[in-house]
């Protein structure tokens, strides 16, 4: 493939949460479209595992970097690093995140609602409040990663799906503010992709296999999303989408089209 043809050579991006599911696939795509991409997560062996598959595979690069996205200075360094190393930013997407099992509002503590907001949210905030100063030099543009649940709801799952919520309501209001400096901010709200999270979760009902046919019968498709189709949508968003900011796109196969079976009265 030439340099021509690759939709985001030599582009510089940081994805948190890269090392694995939906992350990965973004860090995959965007590196097979020419980008340099510095992707964190907190688990050294998968990333570093990672890092060597893609820059084996090329054309672009990237580079692993261990980062815990609850901590502020974790996320200035990642940021700074990232700078350092290749002389500017154009792309932050914001992925890293976490859904706790699922459980009953009044037996979740105010201590765990807010641990996930810190992660979920405010991990957002921050990343993005370190980079505004150089994608406003490259007029850049962020991606945040939200969940088709913010606007659907999702049983036993309050606090996730209000930290997603907000991340779409705060994608707008960046964008409102970044306008003036033709930076774009826009927002992905993935319905079922199959990732090891959605497995995990799957495994611990006492039937995972049914649990799965479950989530792929949600959608009009048939089927769960990938993370290469996840990896896709970002990549459409930080290079050609450059007329959108501010949206919200559905990545869900049509889960939040027509009716269903929803009632849960006894």
């Amino acid at each position: 493939m030439s340099a021509a043809s690759l939709r985001y050579h030599n582009k510089v991006a940081v994805v948190t949460g890269g090392s694995k599911g939906i992350g990965r696939g973004i860090v995959k795509v965007f590196v097979e479209n020419g980008a340099k991409v510095v992707f964190c997560a907190r688990g050294v062996v998968a990333g570093e595992a990672l890092e060597e598959e893609l820059n084996k595979a090329g054309p672009g690069s990237c580079k692993f970097m261990t980062c815990d996205v609850s901590k502020e200075e974790d996320l200035k360094r990642l940021i700074e690093a990232t700078v350092q190393l290749y002389g500017q930013l154009d792309c932050l997407v914001n992925n890293a995140g976490w859904h706790p099992p699922h459980k009953e509002t009044d037996e979740t503590s105010a201590e765990e609602f807010k641990d996930l907001l810190n992660l979920n949210l405010i991990s957002y905030f921050l990343a993005s409040k370190f980079a505004l100063p150089h994608l406003r030099k490259t007029e850049g543009n962020i991606i945040n990663i939200s969940s088709l649940v913010a606007s659907l709801g999702q049983v036993g799952a309050v606090p996730y799906v209000a930290t997603k919520g907000a991340i779409i309501s705060m994608t707008k209001a960046m964008a409102v503010d970044e306008s003036r400096f033709k930076v774009r901010v826009n927002c992905i709200s993935p319905g079922n992709v199959l990732t090891p999270l959605w497995e995990e979760l799957a495994d611990q009902t006492p039937d995972a296999t049914a649990a799965l046919k479950a989530g792929a019968d949600c959608q009009l498709i048939g089927r769960m999303g990938t993370e290469e189709e996840s990896g896709l949508m970002a990549l459409f968003l930080a290079a050609d989408a450059t007329f959108c900011t501010g949206v919200d796109l559905p990545l869900s196969g049509g889960a939040e089209l027509n009716y269903g079976f929803k009632n849960r009265l006894p």
